[in-house]
């Protein structure tokens, strides 16, 4: 039996607004953040989740609660955490936005690679595997970890995934679906 999974990304933040990477320092909801993820969960009002996971992150955390809160449990777990941009938390994105495959491998200095994400990411999987079989869970998370999931579900490298990321053009959609056999 497989299990579906639906992935969210977060409400827009100060940070993104300010074109700041945030990795793993908290983040705040900009008030047009606080509103996409009221949206969310009404545009996705006609879907069954049997539970709802997040990112341990503030940003993450608010937009599940603001979303699902009241209507599915919300578990936090550290597993679904941004990458750790060390060094450049807190600094312009465009220090590396556009040279994120440098990253793949090689840490952010003081920081954690895209495949440290991914490895976080098989862990988790494992577990969904272990204790949701033929469940439809939601997942309201960030930006590596939804790459992460492109490469682990849908066979994609690392740099397509990067190349292929709907952030580029803005091609936002309420949810993503991924099958985990």
């Amino acid at each position: 039996m497989e299990v579906k999974i639906t992935y969210f990304v977060h409400g827009t933040t100060t940070d993104n607004e300010n074109n700041l990477a945030t990795g793993w320092l908290p983040g705040e909801l900009s008030e047009t953040g606080r509103e996409q993820a009221k949206m969310l969960g009404q545009q996705v009002a006609d879907k069954h989740f049997d539970v709802v996971f997040c990112s341990d992150l503030q940003r993450a955390i608010d937009s599940a609660e603001l979303g699902f809160g009241g209507k599915y449990k919300i578990i936090r777990n550290e597993r679904l955490r941004e990458c750790n941009y060390g060094d450049m938390g807190g600094k312009s994105a465009s220090n590396f936005k556009d040279r994120m495959e440098d990253f793949v491998d090689a840490p952010f200095p003081h920081g954690e690679s895209y495949k440290d994400v991914e490895a976080r990411l098989v862990s988790f999987l494992d577990f969904l595997r272990t204790n949701y079989k033929g469940k439809h869970v939601a997942i309201v998370a960030h930006q590596a970890p939804q790459l992460a999931l492109d490469v682990l579900l849908k066979s994609k490298s690392w740099q397509q995934a990067i190349d292929e990321d709907w952030r580029k053009t803005k091609a936002w959609q309420p949810g993503w679906e991924y099958m985990l056999s």
